[in-house]
């Protein structure tokens, strides 16, 4: 492929304003272009998020249903069996993931026996040949060195949001802290998967905001999720308009031209998605979905395996191939 754009970390906010305000064709056509230099555009990453322990956060992020303070009807689960992690590991490698994701609803990871757990899941996912990835809240480097040390491959830890309009969203941690967790990460030479999520209430400009924030990180993350918000009923966000597609175009286009050699992640919402729209999104430079067995994203729904490979076939694209020593 033919790179005549160049990854920078210099971007200015005015210059992301000015793609992102674009129209939208001529935005589409621009990010196609790019992703066109810099990945297979007939290639689509298909991801595994499995919640291997569930609810009972006490974190107080306005749009999380497993925020125990909140009235939902999630229900509590412990920690799962190591065994029958591997075993979706498996099934989800067998239809046909490259990376297998296990998120934890936890405020921080704590150095007891639930993380060693976590380690030998690691281990375990790793020796099937997956990417490994993690999402289990705060972490120390020293913690991270543990998870790198097991296999672990990738690290999500989203933004979220911009972080003036952070405090808006969760007060029970700061924008910093998340910032400290992805430099953590780092350190300890794991890769980094980081987005955020739209129609939380916030501003174009707090969009454009979360893009700058990690588009001038010294090294863009290697995958960043966008998400539409995952109304759950019971959370103070459950009333919130549904996002439009569009908007969702817009941000997977701008964050494709500014972080070109990154992975961008069509994340939650898709469930309320027609394949023309979801379409839509692979033109404008998303080559990575969540799919799963259990048609859920963490809590909330999300399209099953089988119709994401039809839909898939449907467009002319297919699965991207684990990459050789990704695992390592």
């Amino acid at each position: 492929m033919d790179k005549q754009t160049t990854v920078r970390n210099n971007w200015t906010k005015e210059e992301i304003e000015e793609i992102y305000h674009q129209p939208l064709l001529e935005l589409i056509y621009k990010a196609s272009t790019v992703h066109r230099e810099w990945h297979n555009p007939t290639e689509v990453q298909i991801s595994t998020l499995l919640s291997i322990k569930t609810g009972g956060c006490p974190e107080d992020c306005s749009y999380c249903g497993q925020a125990a303070r909140y009235h939902t009807n999630i229900k509590v689960q412990a920690l799962l069996p190591t065994e029958t992690v591997i075993a979706h590991a498996q099934k989800a490698k067998d239809s046909g993931s490259s990376r297998f994701c296990m998120a934890a609803a936890w405020r921080e990871v704590r150095n007891n026996r639930d993380f060693d757990r976590v380690i030998d899941m690691v281990k375990g996912v790793n020796e099937l040949g997956l990417e490994v990835c993690c999402t289990l809240g705060m972490l120390t480097e020293e913690q991270a060195i543990r998870l790198q040390e097991a296999g672990l491959y990738a690290y999500n830890h989203n933004l979220d949001t911009s972080e003036q309009y952070y405090e808006e969203i969760i007060l029970t941690r700061t924008f910093d802290n998340r910032i400290n967790t992805i430099n953590n990460v780092r350190k300890a030479g794991i890769t980094v998967c980081s987005g955020g999520i739209i129609g939380l209430g916030e501003t174009h400009r707090d969009r454009i905001s979360m893009l700058l924030t990690l588009a001038t990180m010294p090294k863009h993350p290697e995958s960043v999720p966008i998400n539409a918000l995952a109304r759950v009923a019971g959370t103070p966000l459950e009333d919130n308009e549904k996002v439009d597609t569009w908007e969702m175009v817009r941000m997977i286009a701008t964050a494709r031209i500014v972080m070109p050699s990154s992975m961008v992640r069509l994340s939650a919402g898709r469930i309320e998605m027609n394949e023309t729209e979801q379409a839509w999104c692979f033109m404008a430079g998303a080559n990575s979905i969540f799919t799963g067995e259990r048609e859920t994203l963490l809590v909330t729904p999300n399209p099953g395996v089988s119709e994401d490979m039809q839909m898939l076939e449907k467009l002319g694209l297919k699965p991207m191939k684990m990459k050789e020593n990704s695992c390592c």
